[in-house]
């Protein structure tokens, strides 16, 4: 009997999905950042540090060179993205540091291309929930026994940050935990393999829980986001026509007036979340980087380069805010201020059409990975409004947009596993159709 072709477990093998995991788990900043550079300064040691997952990334990119080569549209647009941040040196106001974080987005990028290409359908989100469940476990163990590095001292004090700096980063990558998880959970039964479901179970538990221990406004609203469009498009695929009008109905009428009520009393809304109108300061500051990109709309001040310790643009804006900005806040004028307009719409573009390949193959790879793509793709859109996560050079959530990118613009062939032919020997020989004329159709034997 053949198997159908969500029932075929197409994984790399376990050494790959240690060693892209590890990639993964440094992509986070977690524990190493914190423990050697507690001031989140740049350090000769932090360089040092990343040689190893870059050596990881060009071993796991040569072993799999043949596969994620075929992924040439991607590796065009990444050329791309890659000379426009390259070329910015020439005018940046930071050209080595320009210079040096060109290199590292390339590598980085490379990786994330061959997440997309190698780990196709569930085993991509089954490798980031297994990442994200080690380091939820690693965070209860720093918020209980070493309190001082996983739980806030000063700031934010008594709210968990577990392997991180401060809470915002924990809860961001337990939001891609928690996604995945519930990935996982719907591509398992999409496709009836009768995996076990206590380690996705346990793994959507604890990243939900630490996010709500972070408290973070932004980590709970992407956590509904991509879950609620993973159970979403589960109960389209589960119900028929009447439960998809009913669904396809009420998520119209929600946005709706989720709209309305936002334009009608936008104030309330967000002092009901426990946020002042001015979004913590945020449109401060919004108000203030503008002014900056006005003045070089189409080049900006160089990839990377404008928050850099000796900027003068940046020590402007934290004069002008009177509070140390460590960035824009905001993914899309954060692109502004570094590649101007050019490299906004480069980036917008780059995401709309990747989002119009996700829909339009939402029924194939769509339900063979649990709805990952589409859930992630709206949890980034999302997350790009209010943290700077656009084009960087070494982030978790710009790594994998570019491996949905990635795995969205490649052709995704469905592995099928048929019976052996018969031998070569034998695959022309057919039996005879007319009976033999003798007695009873044999031949008689001879002695």
């Amino acid at each position: 009997m053949r198997a159908s072709p969500e029932q075929i477990d197409d994984s790399p093998p376990l050494w790959e999905q240690w060693a892209a995991g590890f990639v993964i788990f440094m992509m986070t900043g977690a524990l190493i950042a914190p423990v050697l550079a507690p001031d989140q300064a740049e350090t000769p040691i932090l360089r040092m540090v990343w040689l190893p997952v870059y050596a990881v990334t060009a071993g796991l990119i040569a072993f799999r060179f043949e596969k994620i080569i075929r992924a040439w549209p991607a590796w065009l647009i990444l050329f791309g993205l890659i000379a426009l941040a390259y070329v910015s040196k020439y005018w940046s106001i930071d050209p080595e540091v320009t210079s040096r974080r060109v290199i590292a987005m390339a590598i980085n990028s490379a990786f994330a291309v061959y997440v997309g290409c190698v780990f196709r359908g569930a085993p991509l989100p089954r490798m980031l929930m297994n990442t994200c469940l080690v380091m939820a476990i690693g965070s209860l163990i720093m918020v209980f026994a070493f309190p001082r590095i996983g739980v806030h001292q000063m700031d934010n004090a008594g709210l968990w940050r577990g392997l991180w700096y401060e809470k915002n980063q924990m809860g961001l990558v337990m939001v891609v935990g928690a996604v995945s998880s519930a990935a996982v959970l719907a591509a398992d039964h999409l496709a009836g393999n009768g995996r076990k479901p206590w380690v996705p179970l346990l793994a959507f538990g604890l990243t939900t829980l630490l996010v709500m221990a972070t408290q973070s406004k932004t980590s709970l609203l992407c956590w509904l986001l991509g879950v609620g469009m993973i159970g979403f498009w589960w109960l389209l695929k589960q119900g028929g026509a009447a439960i998809t009008i009913v669904a396809v109905w009420f998520a119209v009428v929600t946005s709706s007036l989720a709209a309305w009520l936002w334009n009608t009393d936008s104030a309330a809304i967000l002092q009901a979340l426990g946020k002042d109108p001015s979004l913590t300061g945020r449109t401060l500051i919004w108000e203030a980087l503008m002014r900056r990109v006005a003045e070089r709309p189409m080049t900006g001040y160089g990839f990377s380069a404008f928050w850099g310790v000796d900027s003068i643009p940046a020590r402007e804006i934290r004069l002008e805010t009177q509070w140390p900005v460590p960035s824009a806040h905001n993914g899309w004028i954060d692109l502004l201020v570094q590649l101007g307009w050019p490299g906004a719409i480069f980036v917008g573009a780059v995401m709309l059409v990747s989002a119009i390949l996700v829909i339009v193959r939402l029924n194939g790879m769509g339900a063979r990975e649990g709805y990952w793509s589409i859930a992630y793709l709206t949890v980034f859109t999302a997350l790009s409004l209010s943290e700077s996560v656009l084009l960087t050079h070494a982030n978790l959530p710009w790594i994998l947009m570019l491996a949905i990118m990635s795995r969205a613009m490649t052709y995704d062939p469905i592995p099928v596993r048929a019976p052996l032919a018969r031998p070569a020997a034998r695959a022309y020989q057919n039996r005879s159709r007319i009976a033999s004329d003798y007695v009873n159709g044999r031949r008689p034997l001879r002695f």
